[in-house]
């Protein structure tokens, strides 16, 4: 295993006159949370495609794992996994059976033993019988992370995983990839969600208009602007504390057994 689970430089990418990226450097840790930081057309899914080896750079070099991305693709694939913006499961089987399909996919042995052991790891064992179909958003991108680290990839992209997520699946999400780095996982996440990036990053970069603009952890960003104003206030709670308040930390799993009865 080498320091860096990725290193990225010069990468640029063009579709005929639009210049998407246009010369990207950095570097992940192995086993830490990388935050790619960007509104909508910076460049992000392009260069987690990049990295992923479904389109190739037209100038700068990558490698992922210590394998470059364009001489070496095969050895990338076989060290990573990604998931997209949308819950790639299949909804007419049930989660067990989604995660034994991809088990035996990859010609696993003991493909029922792989599945069973992640519902656990995802908390999903007693929807596990159920169809995916009957999953909130928030157990289905469970499920389809869990699906992805059949085979224990090494390096993980996930590309806005919580698009499209009410705030309970969001936070549902959030530890899942939490655990993910404490396994030792290596997560490459892009967002263009500032408290997404907050919650979860070892370090954040922040890509606009096709390069990197600001690379550091989230201590060493807001030391880019200056000192705040101390000011006495009543501290207000935040809308997370006010939702969780309301529905109780349970509602998951309150939502579960209702679609299941």
């Amino acid at each position: 295993m080498t320091a860096s689970a990725l290193t990225v430089r010069g990468i640029e990418k063009s579709f005929k006159d639009l210049h998407v990226l246009r010369g990207v450097d950095f570097d992940v840790a192995t086993g830490s949370i990388f935050a790619l930081l960007g509104s909508n057309g910076a460049g992000k899914t392009t260069l987690v495609r990049i990295l992923s080896t479904l389109l190739k750079a037209d100038a700068g070099t990558a490698t992922v794992n210590g394998h470059d991305v364009a001489a070496a693709a095969d050895q990338v694939r076989e060290s990573i996994s990604l998931t997209g913006q949308f819950a790639a499961v299949d909804e007419v089987l049930t989660g067990r059976e989604n995660l034994v399909l991809v088990a035996k996919l990859r010609h696993l042995k003991n493909p029922g033993a792989i599945a069973d052991d992640l519902l656990a790891r995802f908390a999903l064992t007693d929807a596990g019988k159920r169809r995916a179909a009957t999953y909130s958003g928030g157990m289905r991108r469970r499920l389809d992370i869990a699906m992805s680290l059949i085979g224990n990839p090494p390096v993980i992209f996930l590309d806005e995983p919580t698009t499209g997520l009410d705030p309970q699946a969001r936070i549902e999400v959030w530890q899942t990839v939490r655990q993910l780095a404490d396994s030792g996982t290596t997560v490459l996440l892009t967002t263009q969600y500032l408290d997404e990036a907050e919650q979860l990053a070892d370090r954040i970069a922040i890509l606009h208009e096709g390069t990197i603009i600001q690379n550091g952890t989230l201590a060493e960003l807001k030391q880019l602007l200056p000192a705040a104003t101390v000011e006495y206030v009543e501290k207000q709670p935040t809308l997370e504390e006010v939702f969780l308040a309301l529905v109780g930390e349970g509602a998951a799993s309150d939502e579960s057994t209702a679609k299941e009865s």
